[in-house]
């Protein structure tokens, strides 16, 4: 009977040399493309393949492309993968709240220079809200003035 060797990806390779090391933190931005794949991976439940993700990607890149945004994202501490059969499934490494924050963050620093009230106040401004809606954002403001203020 023939023996099957056991193929391992370079990224699994080096991973195993380092098993005593601390994991990347993902402090990297994340570009368009990279954010895009995250959010497929979280509308796919956690747990895809590159030409799963694909499909799920506007105007989409070859699956070549999607296969080294995957390596990179991996890279950077965003994702992780296994070998499934002959393909690999990939899996989110932070919860979907808090890729939220991380690219509600990048937007808040590249557009607004960091400033919260600058940001608040252009989506206020351009947006077409309803009456209920502003009454709404009144009362989350109240309700959050009232926390600050409890002991």
């Amino acid at each position: 009977m023939r023996q099957v060797s056991q193929i391992v990806c370079d990224t699994c390779r080096i991973h195993d040399k380092k098993r005593d090391s601390m994991p990347k933190q993902n402090t990297e931005r994340l570009t368009r493309r990279e954010r895009e794949i995250m959010n497929a991976i979280f509308a796919l439940d956690n747990r895809a393949s590159a030409e799963d993700i694909r499909s799920q990607m506007s105007s989409p890149p070859s699956y070549s492309s999607v296969r080294v945004m995957l390596t990179r994202l991996e890279k950077k501490g965003y994702v992780k993968h296994q070998q499934d059969g002959l393909r690999y499934v990939y899996s989110a490494t932070i919860s979907p709240a808090a890729a939220k924050r991380t690219a509600l963050q990048q937007y808040l620093h590249t557009f607004f220079g960091g400033s919260l009230k600058q940001m608040v106040t252009a989506l206020v401004r351009e947006g077409s809200w309803s009456d209920d809606e502003l009454d709404a954002l009144r009362s989350e403001i109240e309700r959050v003035r009232k926390e600050r203020s409890q002991p």
